[in-house]
């Protein structure tokens, strides 16, 4: 099923069912008011959440509304956890390669993940606001899967079972604010503001065989300033899959429902599949060339982040957001 979060003036938004070519929503206050509380109770809410899905796709019900994208925010517009891994390690080694950083061998035994801000997600097509240009501001395409409460110490086929919805994600990068807080030995903070989710939050099996329990094998379309930038398979490079990374999470604590696990940005090693940032690309003409050439996002600046079925069909609605300048107007 689809699940999406209209805005309501609320924090948390209205919880609606969504059908699954993306054109009429419902609301379920009567199962669960916000994606958050369907979380909380997912055992006792799923099934009835499923069959008004399957109501709504077969116009059996009434009350549906016409679905649109923009009045969304992310699915979870708040959410207890935000933990984004770099499970394409092809990734990483391509940026040190471009500094002449030796990568150690644990990066390919060892999840990388930080701890990012989960307080205030943005919506699936709002501004990107930020102060300043000069902080290097870059998108990154990523894929997430939202958990239900995860044991601390679950291993990865255990961990396998708490992953209940996917999204797509644009985890907004400041690169140039990044090595300043890396030398410092704290991690990011400041170089890692609001991220953006895909409008709809999907259940595994609206994926049919693009999703094996354990990766997303389907390509991660992104366009920049209305060009395409990169369509790299998300199933292809993957050195973490997502049971792993979730269980990598929850090795010290346990996750609460709600919680949400990044893949990192999506890379591969077959370089005419694109990118999925800036910093990406700037790191290929670094090491073809010895410069980049390619400038970071600059006020005006559009991207657009989406994934097509086999069918060519929408799967999780746009991540489409406009770069703008913040202007502190307290």
């Amino acid at each position: 099923m689809k699940l999406a979060t209209l805005k309501n003036n609320t924090r948390d938004g209205q919880l609606v069912v969504v059908s699954r070519d993306l054109t009429t929503a419902v609301t379920v206050t009567d199962i669960a008011k916000t994606l958050q509380h369907a979380l909380d109770n997912w055992s006792d809410v799923s099934d009835k959440l499923a069959t008004v899905y399957h109501a709504l796709n077969a116009g059996t019900i009434e009350g549906s509304i016409t679905f649109e994208q923009t009045n969304c925010e992310s699915p979870l517009p708040r959410a207890y956890q935000w933990a984004d891994a770099s499970a394409y390690v092809n990734h990483v080694e391509l940026v040190r390669k471009a500094r002449n950083a030796e990568m150690p061998a644990t990066f390919w035994t060892d999840p990388l993940m930080y701890q990012g801000g989960s307080d205030a997600f943005i919506g699936p097509r709002d501004e990107i606001q930020v102060s300043s240009e000069d902080f290097g501001i870059d998108f990154e395409s990523e894929v997430a899967v939202i958990t239900t409460d995860v044991p601390m110490g679950a291993s990865a086929e255990e961990a396998s079972q708490y992953i209940k919805l996917l999204m797509l994600v644009n985890d907004v990068s400041l690169r140039n604010l990044i090595p300043g807080e890396l030398a410092k030995g704290f991690g990011f903070f400041g170089s890692k503001p609001s991220s953006a989710f895909s409008p709809v939050a999907i259940t595994p099996d609206e994926l049919g065989d693009a999703w094996d329990g354990k990766k997303l094998h389907l390509p991660l379309t992104t366009h920049f300033n209305d060009e395409l930038f990169g369509q790299p398979n998300c199933g292809v490079d993957m050195t973490f899959d997502f049971p792993t990374i979730v269980a990598h999470a929850a090795k010290t604590r346990p996750l609460s429902a709600g919680c949400v696990v990044g893949s990192g940005t999506i890379s591969n090693y077959d370089r005419s599949a694109g990118s999925s940032c800036l910093a990406e690309k700037r790191m290929l003409e670094i090491i073809a060339d010895g410069k980049p050439t390619t400038s970071f996002m600059k006020f005006g600046d559009t991207v657009r982040i989406e994934m097509f079925d086999k069918n060519g069909d929408s799967i999780f609605g746009a991540i489409d957001q406009q770069v703008t300048q913040y202007k502190n107007n307290i």
